[in-house]
């Protein structure tokens, strides 16, 4: 098991299909891509157990722009409280 921890800023995507994330620091996306190969699967998707404060759900990275980003569930935003603009602690563990 590999797990991160790292900050970041929570933002809104308004696409068809709006959603918020967090992205994944640089740093961080280096070492995803180095064990992606072993996890991924589908468009390069990664299968995570994320925790947010006390609030624990499971769900996938998705690749974008290099990087990878991480989906914020609205049962995740209420139960701890967070919105977009947000600065919060991401904790991840490769599944």
């Amino acid at each position: 098991m590999y797990s991160i921890e790292f900050n970041g800023k929570i933002w809104f995507w308004k696409g068809p299909a709006p959603w918020y994330f967090v992205t994944v620091p640089e740093e961080q996306c280096r070492d995803l891509k180095d064990v992606s190969g072993f996890v991924t699967y589908g468009w390069g998707m990664i299968p995570v157990t994320a925790r947010i404060g006390q609030t624990v759900w499971k769900t996938s990275l998705f690749p974008k722009d290099g990087s990878y980003i991480v989906p914020i569930k609205a049962t995740v935003r209420k139960a701890e409280k967070i919105e977009a603009g947000d600065n919060v602690t991401v904790y991840l563990e490769i599944r």
